[in-house]
């Protein structure tokens, strides 16, 4: 039934999103087109009329969690219309269906069209799902979603052509697409008149900017640095063979682009590299670094890495480790490999116990602390510009410098949403943060 057809005043609206920043996104925007048609925000202890659950599939634990989330959610809330989207619905939306208590699953092509798909609000003895495959997912759900008072989350792009041997994602989202800069320069000055002063560029694959429309990711952050009423802009994640010595250069010298970048490696190792089927070996990674370190020393650079590939021998891995540990990197997002249904990885041979994962991972996140805490302490004493966010009841004010540094400062000489000039001191007691001295 047509959101013209019934009316959502004084219906009630949960909203419960599982995986990345870019579902996080998307579920903000699904909740303002609720909010508009009439809809208010469920409180704490109010039964929801709707339920919207945005779902992941990156892992196996992935699939499980939002399984038990949908569960949990039907119990609480057994009269609510259940919506449930994301790549989990995307990949198996008759399993989803199957759910009892869940009204319909709908698929990426559909994310952006739930007003249309409420019925309106009567409950289904079983469960629907309106999905397309791969090929046809077309429609791009654009989105501006508030993380807090200092940031938003612009989503730029969707899919991608990668295909790489142990990820669904590709299949999960459809080929790499994109909206018009205009447009999203205009997303990025709404961000700015509602009191955004930071802005993060999301997307599944970020760096293929422009497939659809002709343009280029460098194209698109000239245009975005031009939006002088948003202080600070991060770029969330960049295939290192997309990131380019021009993207590099510019984000240097432009007005806020901020040093500070994450990306994906996934493996140290070439010979595992193949196998994952990445489009670049170690050593174009290890010159992205460099690159990024000879414009930018104080850069933080964040580096995804997958353990236990199907093929990661012993021998592999510590090769992997040595190649790592040589970077002259900030923090490792450290992910076991996991089997997903339908991926090329499951007919690679060799097998890493869950044990010898676990083992890996924290071998790198050991490795992840130690270069984080350098990183750190060799800021002490320098002065930085901090973005200050909301504060935790009880606890210091804190936000982060433009490198990315978690700053703790004294919450009553601060305002929220602010820009203050710091003189920073020493790691606070749980070592992830550094105290902070006011100068303005």
């Amino acid at each position: 039934m047509g959101n013209a057809e019934f009316t959502l005043e004084g219906r009630s609206a949960s909203f419960y999103t599982l995986g990345c920043k870019l579902n996080f996104s998307e579920t903000s925007t699904i909740m303002r087109q609720l909010i508009e048609a009439g809809a208010h925000k469920a409180v704490r202890g109010e039964k929801a009329d709707i339920c919207l659950i945005n779902t992941c599939s990156v892992t196996e634990v992935a699939d499980k969690k939002c399984r038990q989330a949908i569960h949990k959610i039907v119990r609480e809330n057994p009269d609510a219309y259940i919506v449930v989207t994301g790549c989990y619905g995307q990949l198996q939306p008759g399993t989803v269906a199957d759910i009892p208590g869940v009204d319909i699953v709908l698929g990426q092509d559909q994310k952006g069209n739930i007003l249309e798909n409420l019925n309106g609000l009567q409950k289904r003895d079983h469960g629907i799902y309106k999905t397309v495959g791969t090929n046809d997912i077309k429609n791009f759900v654009p989105s501006c979603s508030r993380g807090d008072r200092t940031r938003f989350f612009l989503k730029v792009q969707d899919g991608c052509d990668y295909y790489c041997t142990y990820c669904t994602v590709a299949y999960a989202r459809g080929h790499s697409r994109n909206p018009s800069i205009g447009s999203l320069v205009e997303q990025a000055r709404q961000a700015a008149a509602e009191g955004g002063r930071e802005i993060v560029i999301t997307g599944v694959n970020i760096g293929d900017f422009g497939k659809s429309t002709g343009d280029s990711f460098i194209d698109l952050i000239r245009e975005l640095d031009r939006v002088e009423s948003i202080a600070r802009y991060r770029i969330s994640s960049i295939e290192p063979n997309l990131l380019t010595d021009e993207v590099i250069g510019f984000v240097a010298q432009s007005r806020a682009f901020m040093p500070h970048f994450h990306i994906p490696l996934q493996s140290g190792s070439n010979e595992v590299l193949k196998l994952m089927h990445r489009r670049y070996e170690r050593e174009l990674f290890a010159q992205k670094v460099a690159s990024i370190k000879s414009v930018m020393p104080d850069a933080f650079i964040g580096v995804d890495v997958i353990v236990g590939m199907r093929g990661e021998t012993d021998e592999l891995f510590e090769d992997a480790y040595r190649f790592v540990e040589s970077l002259d990197i900030t923090q490792l997002h450290v992910f076991s490999y996991s089997e997903r249904p339908g991926t090329a990885a499951l007919r690679i041979p060799y097998k890493v116990s869950p044990q010898v994962k676990h083992e890996r991972s924290q071998r790198l996140l050991e490795l992840s602390d130690r270069k984080t805490r350098a990183f750190y302490e060799a800021h002490i004493g320098r002065e930085a510009t901090v973005l200050v966010e909301r504060p935790r009841r009880g606890m210091p004010a804190h936000g982060f410098t433009d490198n990315y540094i978690r700053v703790e400062m004294d919450s009553a000489q601060v305002q929220e949403n602010s820009l203050v000039r710091v003189r920073l001191g020493r790691l606070n007691s749980a070592g992830d943060a550094l105290t902070a001295t006011i100068l303005d």
